[in-house]
């Protein structure tokens, strides 16, 4: 695992060095005091942006490990799972005697994630945590700069590597056991609605593929959504104009709860007619009609664990390394054998 400790940030005089200028220029460039020749500032900018070097208190954090602050990177605050690893990450930090503030990074494009990252360096940072969840997250890890210790929370992927520790719900192993659970219950097959992903596939949908096709069972195609519970109603729409589909795993319970709704809309009874596994045991998860099946995550331990990981990479002597965490299968009404929908139907 590499060890962020051991590159130094940037300073003033490696700027000065390679533009091949003094030092009292480069202050004057980036202050704006004084004029400079545009031929000079050209060079200073330059050396700034191949340094990545930041004007702010930051790598003086760095050099004294002293200050208590650490920022964290998100795509969103308002998800569930976003919110409540957020949680886990604030109450650990303020434990270990930390203060932190949050940065969210909007949108996936780098120009976004750097600015967002400018931002945060302004205050004196001892490190960062990134929530991995999506693209805007893995955007903003990649550019936070390498002397900067830095770790991640993700979802059963990384864009990462290995050289950046990582806390991780193992969810390609959620979708697995879930989707299997549905095929033992009799059902020929599952249908799967997708949430977006941080690479070319979420790990819940190769978790849910891995278990058909071990199985023999057909792989139907992947509906993609987003993760709100709209999105879920659409796709449950398109599910419930096919007879054949009795069994759908949801990205996540909110995709679940629109899937349900719209199938009751059209005439499909859950569980009677179709099974359905919702995916992060939300806190409506178990009051919705019918509470919902679904994968168990503790996105507060989550959280938690990864501030873990953080205060690894700032002490003395001590190498952090990945944790994995085992998410469990909560059963309740929204599933069932599939003989009772063929019975119903008969």
């Amino acid at each position: 695992m590499a060890d962020s400790r051991g590159v130094k940030p940037p300073v003033i005089a490696d700027v000065a060095r390679v533009a091949g200028v003094s030092v009292p220029t480069v202050s004057r460039v980036l202050n704006g005091s004084v004029p400079v020749s545009a031929e000079r500032r050209d060079r200073v900018l330059a050396a700034v942006k191949e340094l990545g070097f930041r004007p702010n208190g930051a790598a003086r954090a760095l050099a004294n490990r002293g200050q208590p602050m650490i920022a964290v990177f998100a795509g969103n605050t308002t998800r569930y799972g976003y919110a409540s690893t957020l949680q886990g990450i604030e109450e650990a930090a303020r434990q270990a005697g930390y203060m932190v503030v949050i940065s969210v990074v909007e949108s996936a494009r780098p120009e976004v994630a750097e600015q967002a990252i400018d931002h945060a360096l302004r205050q004196p940072l001892a490190g960062a945590v990134v929530l991995e969840f999506d693209p805007p997250g893995a955007a903003a890890l990649r550019a936070v700069p390498a002397w900067l210790p830095k770790v991640a929370a993700a979802a059963g992927s990384s864009s990462g590597g290995e050289s950046v520790p990582h806390a991780y719900m193992d969810d390609r192993l959620g979708a697995y056991r879930a989707t299997q659970y549905l095929l033992d219950l009799g059902h020929r097959t599952v249908h799967h609605v997708s949430i977006p992903s941080v690479g070319t596939e979420s790990a819940r949908l190769v978790g849910w593929r891995e278990a058909l096709t071990e199985a023999g069972a057909p792989v139907p195609p992947v509906i993609g959504a987003d993760w709100s519970p709209m999105s879920g109603y659409d796709a449950g729409s398109r599910l419930a104009a096919d007879d054949e589909v009795t069994a759908v795993l949801a990205g996540n319970d909110e995709l679940a709860m629109g899937i349900v709704k719209a199938l009751g809309d059209q005439g499909r009874r859950v569980p009677d007619d179709v099974s359905v596994v919702g995916f992060d045991d939300h806190p409506l998860s178990g009051l919705w009609s019918p509470p919902l099946t679904t994968v168990r995550q503790d996105f507060v331990a989550l959280g938690r664990r990864v501030v873990g990981l953080l205060l690894d990479q700032l002490a003395p002597g001590t190498t952090a390394s990945s944790v994995r965490m085992v998410p469990d299968l909560v059963v309740r009404a929204s599933t069932g054998r599939v003989e009772a929908a063929v019975h119903t139907a008969s």
